[in-house]
């Protein structure tokens, strides 16, 4: 694949569309919080109408499930990022119209043991998957969300069952640890050792620590980061890279370049910053980490500053997941300017110029709040789905980061109830939970996934799933 160059995207593909201004475009001025929340609004709206239709207090899931988006396209574990978007628009606006339906998706698929692993998900879950729900419960947590009903676990808990199923899976057997793509071996791509696993297993650790103030989740937390960095996914400049192959001992990455793995090391790098009171090796770590998301993903387009790029905008040929990843770059950029305000007068202005270039591409549909893909056209280039919403409402919304309070822990005012030993189980399958039979035909038809998995993702290939 030849290498992409964001510049030459911009100029190749969008000279014809510059400064162009749509009818009835959002005019977001960054600057402005009330200009922020009214952007966000509408696109939120638009989001929620792709999962539910809501009509006064009666929400109909349009999948027929809660907590689930409609399959296909979408996979199981995009709903849970999108509950933790609207959990963080609920926070940065104060607007609680969609709380009791966030709530209602987030209990819906914990699971009959209470793990993030409901049956049927079983031939499709990895530990990516089950990490971005932990995700948006920890962010439940963290920001004060409603709780459950005391017959539910807490948000808390929710997360520590994740991080206790993560531990038990950590694989010592190949490539002297790390957690693989995913949970069972008759599932593509479970020779394949990701930074989405594994940065997000450093995440959440960190996390929990810096919210229960346990140790045990730090030391989490490092041991996962030192993995990546002994692997070839962190050569220690800052990049990162998106995984390696078991199969050839994880001796070399796939380098392809991806704003969600990037935004997972920042945010578990802030969050470790902050535990540890602005150490150095953090504050040293989290600077490189944004300086390489600064060159790769923000290029200086023309007349229209620092606009954020995914690297398969250039051909549009990003598969339904990647369309989303420019929503947790923004988010945990957000949360460094705010738990590592050194940060902040770098990450501002590539928030504020992205937020007001993805506002401009906010007039699709029928109520002219839904939004496009690549954000430097200034207008809606029909791209729109799950994914590219909650890329705009995301970074809209991480403009109002300077008005909120930072994420609460449970010494500072958090209230969520936590379960230290919710999730155990040795292999991450508790006794007593029913998994959908997997068939012969399964396990063959998943080997040859596998196999193509890898010829495109250690060859920097586009295709990523998660």
């Amino acid at each position: 694949m030849k290498s992409f160059s964001p510049i030459r995207a911009l100029t190749t593909l969008c000279v014809l569309g510059r400064n162009v201004l749509p009818a009835q475009a959002i005019d977001l001025n960054p600057d402005d919080p009330s200009s922020i929340r009214s952007a966000a609004k509408s696109v939120a709206e638009g989001l929620v109408g792709m999962y539910a239709n809501i009509n006064g207090d009666q929400t109909n899931v349009l999948s027929g499930i809660p907590g689930l988006l409609t399959y296909p396209p979408y996979y199981w574990w995009e709903a849970g990022a999108m509950f933790g978007q609207l959990i963080d628009y609920w926070y940065y606006t104060n607007d609680s119209t969609y709380n009791d339906m966030v709530r209602e998706g987030m209990l819906f698929q914990i699971g009959d043991q209470m793990n993030y692993m409901p049956a049927n998900q079983s031939k499709d879950e990895g530990n990516d998957d089950q990490l971005f729900w932990a995700f948006s419960v920890m962010s439940a947590a963290e920001l004060g969300f409603p709780n459950p009903s005391s017959d539910k676990p807490g948000w808390l808990a929710l997360a520590q069952s994740v991080m206790n199923q993560l531990n038990d899976r950590w694989d010592t057997q190949t490539c002297n640890g790390g957690l693989r793509w995913q949970i069972y071996q008759y599932i593509a791509g479970y020779n394949y050792k990701n930074t989405a696993a594994n940065g997000g297993m450093f995440q959440l650790g960190a996390r929990l620590a810096k919210y229960t103030g346990n140790k045990t989740y730090a030391d989490w937390a490092e041991r996962s980061f030192d993995w990546l960095a002994q692997s070839p996914l962190l050569p220690g400049d800052g990049q990162v890279y998106d995984g390696t192959d078991v199969l050839k001992q994880c001796s070399s990455p796939d380098r392809t370049p991806w704003t969600y793995n990037y935004g997972i090391m920042i945010g578990g790098s802030a969050y470790m910053y902050s535990y540890t009171n602005g150490s150095q090796v953090w504050a040293d770590r989290l600077t490189k980490f944004i300086a390489q998301a600064q060159q790769k993903f923000f290029p200086q387009a023309q007349g229209n500053g620092t606009v954020m790029v995914e690297i398969c905008e250039q051909s549009q040929k990003c598969n339904v997941d990647q369309w989303s990843f420019k929503a947790y770059l923004s988010r945990w950029l957000a949360i460094s300017a705010q738990l590592a305000p050194f940060t902040k007068p770098t990450i501002m202005p590539m928030l504020q110029k992205s937020a007001q270039a993805a506002a401009l591409t906010c007039t699709g549909g029928d109520n002219k709040n839904i939004c496009g893909s690549r954000w430097y056209m200034d207008q809606f280039d029909s791209s729109q789905g799950v994914g590219q919403q909650m890329s705009a409402l995301s970074v809209i919304s991480a403009n109002l980061i300077s008005e909120v309070k930072p994420p609460y822990s449970a010494d500072s005012g958090g209230t969520s109830q936590g379960n230290p030993s919710l999730g155990t189980g040795g292999d991450g399958k508790p006794a007593g939970i029913e998994f959908d039979e997997v068939t012969m035909a399964d396990k063959a038809g998943a080997g040859i996934l596998t196999a193509l998995a890898l010829i495109a993702t250690v060859g920097g290939g586009l295709w990523l799933s998660f």
